[in-house]
């Protein structure tokens, strides 16, 4: 598996298997998956994490990314959920002519549509965390809504919710116990529930077995 960097892509002599453009947010877990599994048909580039917070913008850079892919790679796939683009992804992936991991978000996709909607349906005043927002919780989520400097608008934020739920992906006695800090510092109850990679690793399995097969059939034919 190689990260790839939009500099490297034009240009090639001959085209790899499969590219997985993927949010930024997910690079620790890709990567995890990948080497768990030996899955060494894939190249891998990320869009900046931070477009968790512009989800307008996710969409045409996914395009801009998926475009660029197609010169060096035979297979292209997305690991972007929705992420709040409001179907705008999704008539990219159309018209683009790929395929991204099926889920609203990296909530579902880690904890499956059916479970997440089960505890959706039984709190829906829940605020979210993964393995990566607790670790950057003090950056994107207290000092990125401003609470950092203005703390009284904590009720203006999470005053309607009432737990903080974390989707962990790793079993770590240190990312839990800042989940649960970081509930504390929001006033809110705290739930814990292990997902593993869940869809995350499915979809990346799958798409590297499809980019596998391509290969082989191309170079047997």
């Amino acid at each position: 598996m190689t990260n790839i960097g939009p500099g490297t892509l034009a240009g090639s002599a001959e085209k790899r298997p499969g590219l997985l453009i993927a949010c930024g947010a997910l690079a620790r877990e890709i990567m995890a998956v990948l080497d768990a599994g030996g899955l060494d048909g894939l190249d891998v580039t990320c869009l900046p994490a931070h477009l968790h917070i512009r989800p307008q913008l996710i969409a045409e850079a996914v395009r801009a990314k998926v475009r660029l892919g197609k010169q060096s790679h035979e297979n292209v796939f997305v690991l972007y959920a929705d992420c709040g683009t409001g179907g705008d992804l999704d008539a990219v992936c159309a018209e683009e002519g790929v395929t991204r991991i099926p889920g609203a978000h990296c909530y579902e996709f880690f904890a499956g549509a059916e479970t997440f909607a089960a505890m959706s349906d039984a709190e829906p005043a829940a605020f979210y965390l993964t393995d990566f927002l607790v670790r950057h919780f003090d950056r994107l989520v207290y000092a990125g809504l401003g609470l950092d400097r203005y703390p009284e608008l904590l009720d203006d934020y999470f005053g309607n919710y009432r737990r903080v739920v974390y989707l962990a992906q790793t079993k770590n006695p240190d990312l839990e116990a800042q989940a649960k800090a970081a509930a504390v510092r929001l006033g809110l109850d705290y739930e814990y529930h292990f997902t593993g990679y869940g869809g995350l690793a499915a979809f990346t399995t799958h798409a590297n077995q499809t980019a596998k097969q391509a290969a082989n059939q191309r170079v047997s034919t």
